[in-house]
């Protein structure tokens, strides 16, 4: 009866058409053969879908959709292209993924043999971009399963009770299509603490995710596997009950690659890239601290522009040449002659103005010549490339084509890494020729810090392996900060520089979580420089006058430089102008072991700073910075008085040239002269120097600051 009806439709009943339709409509063909459906003929086959009966008794459709048990249409997901050879740098993560994941989906009979339970899922943790989400796809396609990859965010709903059908129709359908993988990735957006949750629909959230975890044990899903992976970059606002074991069984850190997984991670990528021959990894890796996954991946992108760039001018250099351009005219030229003799008069008229043109007896002028080729050379690069390479390159120029390490120096001052962008960890620009004399601190300072990160190997082999801290402490003034990031800049490490103060909150517990981030960004951005400045201002002496608060602090600190969790080549440089105050649990050994006085310097070392300061200072000749430094008047002066004194005699040279004739006048002005016919005489910058007489002045302004301060003191 329901084949007889849906015959029907599409047809018209009988005595139904008007009498407009019935006149215009043709009479109908009696030889015509009989419509097979919906009133078409045999001429035009009817399109159906095929329905194909699967093994389980499941209806598909040309075997694309497929209907579960629960009456749901659910499609097939494609399976990733990603495999795990594209990975680099994370050999542990790998091992320990395929560990807890390949195992049970590709050999479940193991567990059913033995009667072990296997695990139900993982969670990955880690700053964005070390490759969470390709590592689960790497699995995902390794293994060759049904992917599902669920955003958490898309599964928050505004209507009531929304949410919580979308997870459970998901974990259905997982279900379904077992072995198979769900990826939740950004878990955290639907899985806040339920404590702390501020609308009662995430904790709804929440508590429906708990309860279909539990759902997918093996009796429920008919021995089949259903592997969860979640990934997130903030595993401490996860709710605790989804962090136990029979949920996410293990929890995988991807921390920021160090020197030699980076280097992996570049061979990696650039497999596929043409390279010089002399390209060297381990130098570019040693270049890139801090740099995740995907910070790689933007460098060899701005690698290959530049080359790109690059291979354009080497390519259009040979085209822009004059007798290359002499003999495109010449050969436009004796083209346009052969057509006009060979095509009819109407075609002649039009190509004798062409032949006119370009005929030699009205040759350019020097002047269109200069102007075109001035045009030409402002013309962008791809621009004129495409110009003048209209088809495709040979072989022959593409052969010496390559990117070169060049491109990838070049690349690095564009690319940032993901760190140096959120403000916390850079590489400063301060080196050892920017600081004069402190031999004996920086040679102490390099043996500390710089030879333990370059050469690691050789402290390991005596026993060497817990890094030290060093606490700077002298006057103020004397380059205890310059220090601190001219060992950052000569280890090429991420340096994090924290004032003392800016770390206290008046609410309870912000102080110590404060400490307890430094330490964790330091710990994910190793090797790393951790500089405290100021650091009796956080790190005061516990007593009894001291507040709970300020004892909390100094706590949390003392445990995180010498608690359970490894430092993990994070080094730890102080600076104080107040020793005396600072906790002595902070300079017992494993902490702040090492402590070194900055004194001020004396007057060899008071010259080797004022070279360094002049550097760029145009000095006349009778100055003399021996003398200088040796003046009495030069005694107690600090690194930062020194400045300030090479600084006020710069400023007395500018005044007494900008003054010269009671008015003010451009440094660069011209004044009249005595000779000749009122000649014009030029005044340029160049002639401006610094003389003695004008560090004499500055002597009259600058004063030693420490004797400031002691006089203030009293």
């Amino acid at each position: 009866m329901n084949r007889s009806l849906t015959s029907l439709w599409g047809t018209q009943p009988s005595g139904s058409a008007t009498p407009v339709d019935a006149a215009n409509e043709p009479a109908p063909d009696t030889s015509a053969p009989v419509a097979s459906d919906a009133g078409k003929t045999a001429d035009e086959p009817v399109k159906k879908k095929r329905r194909v009966r699967t093994p389980t008794g499941e209806a598909t459709d040309d075997g694309k959709r497929r209907k579960g048990s629960s009456g749901k249409v659910r499609k097939e997901t494609p399976r990733p292209l990603a495999r795990l050879s594209d990975l680099g740098g994370i050999d542990h993560c790998i091992e320990e993924v395929l560990e807890f994941i390949a195992m049970p989906i590709a050999h479940p009979e193991i567990y059913l043999h033995t009667g072990v339970q296997p695990p139900r899922g993982i969670l990955l943790h880690g700053p964005p971009g070390c490759g969470k989400t390709l590592l689960a796809n790497a699995i995902a396609g390794e293994l060759g399963v049904p992917f599902y990859q669920i955003s958490a965010p898309s599964v928050v709903s505004g209507m009531s009770g929304e949410s919580e059908k979308k997870i459970r129709d998901i974990f259905e359908e997982a279900a379904e299509a077992a072995p198979c993988l769900l990826f939740i990735d950004e878990i955290d957006a639907i899985t806040p603490k339920r404590e702390t949750a501020q609308r009662e629909m995430e904790r709804r959230i929440v508590a429906q995710l708990l309860t279909c975890m539990d759902d997918l044990s093996w009796d429920k899903t008919n021995n089949k596997p259903v592997m969860i992976v979640g990934a997130t970059n903030r595993p401490d606002s996860l709710d605790p009950a989804l962090r136990r074991a029979g949920r996410f069984d293990r929890e995988i850190s991807m921390g920021v690659p160090d020197q030699e997984a980076r280097e992996k991670i570049l061979r990696v990528l650039t497999a596929k890239l043409r390279l010089a021959g002399d390209f060297d990894f381990r130098q570019l890796a040693k270049s890139t601290p801090g740099y995740v996954g995907a910070d790689l991946n933007a460098l060899t992108a701005a690698a290959g522009m530049v080359a790109v760039k690059r291979i354009f001018r080497t390519l259009n250099h040979p085209p822009l040449t004059v007798p290359a351009e002499a003999t495109m005219t010449t050969t436009t030229a004796m083209t346009a002659i052969t057509a006009t003799e060979e095509n009819n008069d109407a075609v002649m008229d039009v190509d004798t103005v062409v032949t006119e043109t370009a005929s030699p007896t009205q040759p350019p002028s020097p002047a269109q010549e200069a102007t075109s080729i001035a045009v030409n050379e402002h013309l962008r690069t791809i621009a004129t490339f495409l110009a003048l390479h209209p088809n495709p390159l040979t072989e022959e120029q593409l052969a010496p084509l390559a990117i070169t390490s060049d491109d990838f120096l070049q690349a690095l001052t564009k690319v940032q890494p993901s760190s140096k962008r959120e403000g916390f960890a850079t590489v400063p620009d301060v080196t050892w020729t920017d600081i004069g004399a402190l031999d004996y601190v920086r040679d102490e300072l390099r043996m500390a810090v710089v030879e333990p990160i370059k050469h690691p190997e050789f402290f390991e082999q005596v026993g060497i392996v817990r890094p030290a801290g060093v606490l700077l402490w002298g006057p103020p003034g004397c380059g205890k900060t310059l220090l601190a990031k001219a060992v950052a800049n000569e280890s090429r490490t991420n340096f994090i520089s924290v004032k003392g103060p800016e770390l206290l909150n008046k609410y309870v517990g912000e102080s110590e979580r404060a400490v307890r981030q430094v330490f964790a960004r330091a710990r994910a951005s190793s090797p790393c420089v951790v500089f405290f400045d100021e650091l009796d201002a956080l790190c005061s002496r516990r007593d009894d006058s001291q507040s709970e608060a300020s004892a909390r602090v100094v706590n949390t600190l003392l445990t995180e430089l010498d608690g359970v969790d490894a430092r993990k080549q994070v080094f730890i440089i102080a600076a104080t102008n107040r020793p005396d105050i600072i906790d002595g649990a902070m300079l017992r050994p494993g902490r702040l072991d090492k402590l070194l006085y900055v004194e001020l310097p004396v007057a060899s070392e008071r010259t080797e700073i004022l070279r360094t300061l002049c550097r760029s200072t145009p000095l006349a000749d009778d100055v003399r910075l021996e003398t200088i430094a040796a003046d009495p008047r030069c005694e107690g002066f600090s690194g930062a008085d020194l400045a300030s004194l090479v600084r006020e005699a710069g400023v007395a040279a500018l005044r007494s040239t900008l003054y010269a004739h009671g008015t003010l006048q451009p440094i660069d002005g011209r004044k009249k002269g005595g000779s000749g016919e009122g000649e014009d005489v030029a005044t340029p910058a160049s002639r401006l120097y610094i003389s003695h007489s004008h560090f004499e002045t500055a002597f009259g302004k600058v004063s030693p600051s420490l004797m400031c301060v002691y006089a203030g003191i009293l």
